[in-house]
């Protein structure tokens, strides 16, 4: 029985990304040895979109409120994108230290999360 998800992001700077999870973002972890950290995540759906060729993911953290998250991150002195809107949510990407990016939005669109909570 599949009973979770591991989800990998690569980073040129994995220590300063690993940093900014626990650090900023707060997302508790466990340390499995040297320094490599293992993060709990909130609960997650997933979706498959077409696309030209394989290979390709992304990984967006959702929030009840972008505009409230955008200003506590920036407090942070956390570089956020412009807010954008689209048909499906308000999104903006979040600049980690280690030069990738997280998308973070708001769905205007029902989720599958209370799903998984029933």
């Amino acid at each position: 029985m599949i009973f979770g998800a591991h989800i990998i992001v690569y980073s040129k700077d994995a220590e300063a990304d690993r940093a900014f999870l626990r650090d900023v973002l707060g997302f508790s972890f466990v340390d499995i040895g040297h320094g490599w950290l293992i993060f709990a995540l909130p609960p997650a759906e997933l979706a498959v979109h077409p696309a030209e060729d394989n290979g390709r993911h992304e990984l967006y953290f959702m929030c009840d409120d972008v505009k409230a998250e955008i200003a506590a991150l920036q407090a942070k002195g956390v570089s956020c994108s412009d807010l954008h809107e689209e048909r499906w949510g308000s999104i903006t990407m979040i600049k980690l230290p280690g030069g990738g990016e997280v998308g973070l939005y708001q769905p205007k669109h029902p989720t599958a999360l209370a799903l998984s909570a029933s």
